[in-house]
């Protein structure tokens, strides 16, 4: 009688690979340190000089225009490390050396000087886009082709990300805005040095993912790589790009919670409960609650929806989600029209936007995650998930752009322009979908319970 040993790397934990929860808390902590300093850092650009927490005084145009360069240059160096991670480093490599970039960078911006402000933003920056596109691509990488658990994987990942995101703006928003700019910055740094250190310990849950081929593929491995895209792999890389410009929709409306939507909350909105006045920057941990709460019942509505065989396709979802997602700036526009009217705007309509934008996020993001790991060709696998950040940077300029905007036109007017546009894009998209799915060529009709 012979036994099989599984190695550390295929293990399970709750039907899932182990190593999928090694990169969940890697990607926690890392996006505890990015969304603790975006729920920062637009109030911190605008506070005046003269307060006890001082800031930099800047105007509300010229704080949303950095943090639309900021957040567009983030994710738009996601193309770099991608292309690192398939040509020099592996994946692998590549996440560690991210995090070491970021645990510098945030540790940086605590130092109360322009220069290190500066200095703090360029090495997140190349940080974020070393780690952001390799760890997802790692994560695709746990799943056999046709492994129906792929989607539902993504998803316990995405719902990683937002404890990391619900966390810092609650902790890090708080220290920033009661006790000092400067420390909140920092202690996004702590966080991403706990993000590096169980990383490290749990690299025997990763390895059979992530690694370098150059030095070791065979020369039939080689000539792989240099073969021409196939007619499907073309269409399928067509498909995805045009899937990008949701993406690039989606989170130009989206981005205005840490921009446009996070001044609108601290300047007009009545943030007084009970007493006590709920620091601005709390507002963004609500967007990462309503994930915790219901990341895992959007994923078993789609998949108890595909087992009835009614329509579930990633392309259907990610519509959806740019509909409702657009359906959330509706409550924007009745918060500025209360305002207009009163002088300030109830809290419910903050609470209500970030649901439907939380609804819209579950139905779009880690569906376009897992996405692109299945259309995607394996040569240009991290660099198809690097062009997919790439486009989420695009959308953050446009976010910041609609943000300067809004000095000129208002915010009822671009608040009300975003709701109907995502609505009307989404739905005209909708009707060629079919059209679009064939171009696929049934990549998600061979998915199958895998165990």
């Amino acid at each position: 009688m012979s036994t099989t040993t599984i190695q550390p790397s295929q293990k399970e934990l709750f039907g899932q690979p182990i190593g999928l929860y090694v990169l969940f808390f890697t990607e926690m902590w890392e996006r505890f340190s990015y969304y603790g300093m975006r729920a920062i850092l637009v109030l911190y650009l605008v506070a005046q000089t003269d307060l006890e927490n001082a800031g930099l005084g800047w105007t509300n145009g010229d704080a949303l225009a950095l943090y639309g360069w900021y957040t567009m240059m983030v994710y738009v160096m996601s193309i770099p490390g991608g292309f690192i991670a398939d040509k020099f480093l592996g994946q692998k490599k590549s996440v560690l050396v991210g995090g070491i970039f970021l645990l510098f960078g945030h540790s940086i911006l605590a130092v109360e000087q322009m220069w290190a402000f500066y200095t703090g933003l360029v090495l997140i920056v190349c940080g974020v886009g070393m780690l952001k596109p390799n760890i997802s691509t790692m994560v695709g990488g746990l799943y056999k082709k046709g492994d129906i658990r792929r989607d539902k994987g993504f998803t316990i990942f995405y719902i990683g990300i937002n404890v990391g995101a619900f966390l810092s703006s609650l902790i890090v928003g708080y220290v920033g805005e009661v006790y000092g700019w400067h420390y909140g910055f920092g202690l996004a740094g702590i966080g991403m040095g706990l993000g590096i250190l169980q990383y490290v310990l749990g690299q025997k849950y990763l390895t059979h993912v992530g690694n370098f081929l150059g030095a070791s593929q065979n020369e039939e491995e080689k000539a792989l790589m240099n073969k021409p895209l196939t007619k499907i792999e073309k269409d399928r890389v067509i498909v995805l790009l045009i899937s990008f410009l949701l993406v690039i929709v989606f989170w130009g409306a989206f981005e205005q919670a840490g921009g446009l939507m996070n001044i609108y909350t601290m300047e007009k909105t009545d943030r007084m409960l009970m007493g006590w006045l709920i620091p601005a920057s709390w507002f963004q941990s609500l967007n990462a609650m309503f994930i915790i709460f219901l990341g895992t019942s959007v994923a078993l509505f789609w998949a108890k929806r595909k087992l009835k065989g009614k329509v579930s396709t990633s392309l259907y979802k990610m519509i959806l989600g740019l509909i409702i997602m657009g359906t959330g700036f509706f409550f924007m526009t009745g918060a500025t029209a209360q305002y207009e009217a009163t002088g300030s705007s109830a809290m419910y309509w903050l609470v209500l936007a970030y649901l439907f934008h939380t609804i819209g996020e579950l139905c779009l993001s880690p569906v376009a995650l897992s996405f692109i790991t299945k259309l995607a060709p394996v040569k240009y696998a991290s660099i198809m998930m690097g062009v997919y950040f790439a486009m989420t940077g695009f959308g953050s300029k446009l976010a910041g752009l609609l943000g300067e905007w809004s000095e000129s036109l208002g915010e009822y007017t671009i608040f009300t322009g975003i709701a109907v546009f995502c609505v009307v894009l989404g739905s005209l998209v909708l009707l060629v979908r079919k059209k679009l799915e064939v171009l696929t060529h049934g990549v998600e009709d061979e998915e199958v319970e895998m165990h």
